[in-house]
């Protein structure tokens, strides 16, 4: 919330900036990016802070909640200063500096920096001091490792208005930061609304929504899957779309979907066919969410599917997504206070499917009918017929045995058939290269 979509904005900046060879606006477009972010971050902490002080009895709200969230809210600018720096890497199509700033620097600078606090007398704010420092020197390693991708800068050919830049990355990042925030609503929608829901739906109890949660957990794993392709996928997308090349990024895109689809379904499917023996894990009351996990895995999948389509209407026209998720949670909103209070739990892992497959054929009509890009189908189709052919067995194997055999038997079952499917689709594919 403290960058307000100002990472996604300034990477596809810096992409397009890239892809016409212009190195000098890039250093610029960084320099905005960073004083905008942090700005920003400490403008949007402060206005928090304050809130909390001014509200805080009204919310009813301890007072050692209030001051350990103040407390981290001061973390806000370190973080934005990490996202933005690698959001910039990212658009210079360098990945491996989210390893040293975050992955290294921000565990070891937390771990550090608590024990300090610990031994310095800080006892219950050391936390929030160790987030604060970690996250703080994370965006300190990230500023440090993008600045280096701009060192011997030829001169500038054009002169660069900071102020214009300024004003073009505030009003493109605008609708990204709001449908990032109405995404975000969304994907907690229906265990809100199920909670709401307590002792007024069928099958709705404390017990119940707590299953249900641990359900909507456990698939929103799968959510995941976008996120080892999106980092790269964003600017070699926006570098094409800027010189022209929308044929080829077409292409890309189309490949990408095609291997997203080879890791989704199979995960889907063993969450649909053995969800109740892998819910087990928490207790045997979990049992009974298999089925709600099947639907909300399948959600999931398509969320993440579908973010594909996001990421490239985002490059061009951001609205356009605005659009959409503005459609996607009135369709949710409606779906699940009808659907709720007349099917329960079952009711909320259908409520929070159709506005995730809604969101999908609306970004699939803008790619298809908006951008003109045309059907992907013949490259999304094999991994959809793999999963159609080892869905049969594994219905057949969960139809005659019963119980957790039956599950981890079907589940086995379908993994080996779509596993032989796709290595005859690998194999063949590199024959026809050859």
């Amino acid at each position: 919330i403290g960058v307000l979509g100002l990472d996604s904005a300034i990477t596809t900046f810096i992409a397009r900036s890239e892809a016409v060879g212009n190195r000098a606006r890039s250093r610029v477009l960084f320099r905005i990016a960073v004083v905008l972010g942090v700005a920003q971050s400490i403008i949007t902490a402060g206005i928090v802070i304050v809130g909390l002080r001014f509200f805080n009895n009204r919310l009813h709200v301890q007072p050692q909640m209030v001051s350990a969230l103040a407390l981290v809210l001061c973390a806000m600018p370190g973080l934005a200063l990490y996202r933005i720096s690698t959001a910039v890497s990212r658009g210079m199509k360098v990945m491996q500096h989210d390893i040293y700033s975050r992955g290294m620097t921000e565990p070891i600078a937390t771990t550090v920096a608590f024990l300090l606090a610990v031994a310095v007398g800080f006892n219950e704010s050391s936390p929030e001091v160790a987030a604060i420092i970690g996250t703080a020197a994370s965006g300190l390693i990230a500023l440090a490792l993008a600045s280096t991708l701009f060192r011997n800068v030829p001169a500038r050919k054009t002169a660069i208005s900071p102020f214009g830049e300024a004003r073009s990355l505030l009003a493109y990042s605008a609708p990204i930061s709001i449908y990032q925030l109405i995404n975000a609503f969304i994907a907690r929608l229906d265990v809100i609304t199920l909670g709401y829901f307590v002792g007024r739906a069928p099958g709705v109890t404390l017990a119940t929504v707590g299953v249900y949660s641990a359900v909507v957990d456990t698939a929103n794993g799968l959510r995941k899957v976008n996120q080892a392709f999106n980092p790269i996928f964003a600017p070699v997308v926006a570098g094409m779309t800027a010189t022209g090349d929308h044929q080829i990024a077409a292409i890309t895109y189309a490949r990408l979907a095609q291997w997203m689809l080879w890791i989704l379904l199979p995960l889907v499917a063993v969450l649909s066919l053995a969800g109740s023996t892998l819910l087990l894990i928490y207790g045997p009351a979990f049992w009974q969410g298999g089925l709600w996990l099947g639907i909300v895995a399948l959600a999931s999948a398509i969320n993440a599917f579908v973010a594909l389509g996001e990421t490239v209407i985002m490059v061009q026209r951001p609205h356009l997504n605005l659009l959409h998720s503005s459609i996607t949670c009135a369709v949710a909103v409606g779906g699940l206070l009808w659907l709720i209070p007349r099917f329960g739990p079952l009711g909320a892992a259908v409520g929070i499917l159709l506005p995730y497959i809604v969101q999908g054929v609306l970004r699939y009509a803008t790619l298809r009918w908006v951008f003109r890009w045309k059907d992907s189908w013949s490259d999304i189709r094999p991994p959809l017929v793999a999963a159609g052919i080892a869905l049969g067995p594994a219905l057949i194997c969960r139809a005659l045995v019963g119980g957790i055999a039956g599950q981890v038997t079907s589940a086995s079952v379908f993994l080996a058939v779509f596993g032989v499917q796709w290595w005859q689709h690998h194999t063949h594919r590199k024959d026809r290269q050859l």
